[in-house]
């Protein structure tokens, strides 16, 4: 069974740092590719990162370059999303999900429950 769990959200104060966590299991990343994707109420949903570890290949979106880090452990079947200075529009539920064979366009067909971050002004 393919399962994707977050976790790392919480509150935290504007400058401030998170790292979320996305577990994988029931598929390996050789296979396939992770997205971060993240909502805010009333926004549609936004493509954050993405990580291809087979290849190292990494996808920003413009507005968390520079501040956004993905990685992968794939002894550890877990990719990272470490977030750094943290703005008040980065307030939103992020999800990771899973898309074979690597990052793009192709429908991501597995999503994790979503994990909630906060950021206060």
């Amino acid at each position: 069974e393919v399962q994707l769990v977050e976790s790392g959200g919480g509150l935290v104060q504007a400058g401030g740092s998170l790292r979320l966590s996305c577990a994988a299991s029931g598929f390996t990343f050789d296979d396939r590719a992770i997205g971060w994707f993240r909502q805010a109420p009333g926004k549609e949903r936004e493509g954050v990162s993405c990580i291809d570890s087979s290849t190292g290949t990494t996808f920003y979106a413009d507005s968390v370059k520079g501040r956004f880090t993905i990685s992968s452990d794939n002894a550890e079947n877990t990719v990272y999303l470490q977030m750094n200075s943290l703005k008040p529009e980065d307030t939103a539920v992020y999800f990771c999900a899973a898309v074979a064979p690597m990052c793009g366009p192709s429908e991501y067909d597995y999503w994790g429950q979503g994990t909630q971050v906060t950021v206060s002004s």
